[in-house]
């Protein structure tokens, strides 16, 4: 073998020790200079984001941002939230108004093109669901023959209730708001029989009643709904660290690192711990950020099953297993490519 391939080789392997800190683009560059990030956040979805009594905002998809606050600047609490109606969501990422939307966000095709949208990693495989009264004895969806239904302009939901009625052959009335809290009060005072909107904020809702045990989600699931964090087009390293830091979440999880534990795991001798926490590698630096980007994250709000127990899980009031959204040696969904 000559000394020309030789070195090429050489410089092959030694790339990654190699590497240099990217230079930060127009998204994190912005996020440093006011030392925060600007999250656009839903009014109020119990447990994906809603302010709790003491005026912190909490639920998957806040923990998400901090998480992303952490790896960039290395501390979750670094998040300026922005409250946004369905409607305004999307206007806002697109203007600059806010660096990612964390908000219940289905990822379609249409909002991935044409809204000049990327999505990033998926927090919760969701699906449309039907929130109704005990009382009305109605067990499935077919069910539902002349049912007024109260659903939010703005979403997937409404043309997907439109879709499901005129495939099935059942006749619904829906009742439209513009804004979320409209449609559900709507539903607790009685102007619909029905409230259909994703399952998970379902379980919210009904865990909201004054008595939930007097309404049931029915069992017919009839949409698919990933809800992703959201970038604006043109900026590929935001992009990648909106996409990692979640994907690192997912890692910690199966790696078994904790928020508990994360420090104690710096001494692990097991090669994609050491990856994911920055003590061997350039991974962090590959995207602009420190090597502890995922360290960061994790140490701010845990890893996934950790974040995902706190507000949805069976112990809180919205009750939701794991299902789906369980990690894919589980039986579900949830996949992280590797860190290497």
């Amino acid at each position: 073998m000559n000394r020309t391939v030789l070195a090429a080789l050489a410089l092959m392997t030694a790339g990654p020790a190699l590497a240099q800190t990217a230079s930060p683009g127009p998204t994190l560059t912005a996020v440093r200079a006011r030392d925060a990030v600007v999250c656009g956040a839903h009014p109020g979805s119990p447990g994906f984001g809603v302010m709790d009594s003491q005026g912190v905002y909490r639920g998957l998809d806040a923990d998400t941002c901090r998480a992303i606050a952490a790896a960039t600047l290395g501390d979750g609490d670094k998040v300026r939230w922005t409250l946004l109606s369905s409607q305004a969501r999307m206007p806002a990422l697109q203007s600059g108004t806010v660096d990612l939307l964390a908000r219940t966000t289905t990822w379609t095709q249409t909002r991935d093109t044409a809204n000049g949208l990327n999505f990033t990693a998926v927090t919760f495989y969701d699906g449309q669901g039907f929130l109704i009264r005990r009382s009305a004895g109605v067990t499935r969806a077919r069910e539902l023959e002349g049912a007024t239904v109260c659903v939010t302009s703005g979403t997937t939901n409404e043309l997907n209730l439109t879709d499901w009625a005129r495939a099935n052959n059942v006749r619904i009335q829906p009742l439209v708001f513009d804004q979320n809290e409209e449609t559900r009060n709507a539903y607790t005072a009685g102007r619909c029989d029905v409230y259909s909107t994703d399952a998970s904020q379902l379980a919210g809702i009904r865990s909201t009643q004054r008595d939930p045990s007097e309404h049931v989600i029915l069992p017919d699931i009839i949409s698919k709904e990933p809800l992703t964090p959201a970038v604006r087009h043109g900026d590929d390293q935001w992009f990648d660290i909106v996409r990692w830091t979640v994907f690192a979440l997912l890692e910690a999880e199966e790696l078994g690192v904790t928020q508990a534990n994360v420090d104690e795991m710096l001494n692990s001798t097991n090669a994609s711990i050491r990856r994911l926490l920055g003590q061997t590698g350039d991974h962090g630096p590959l995207m602009g950020l420190d090597r502890r980007w995922a360290y960061n994250a994790i140490k701010a709000v845990g890893n996934y099953g950790e974040i995902y127990d706190r507000h949805m899980g069976p112990n809180t009031p919205i009750g939701l297993p794991r299902g789906i959204n369980a990690l894919w040696n589980q039986g579900g969904l949830m996949y992280a490519p590797p860190i290497r």
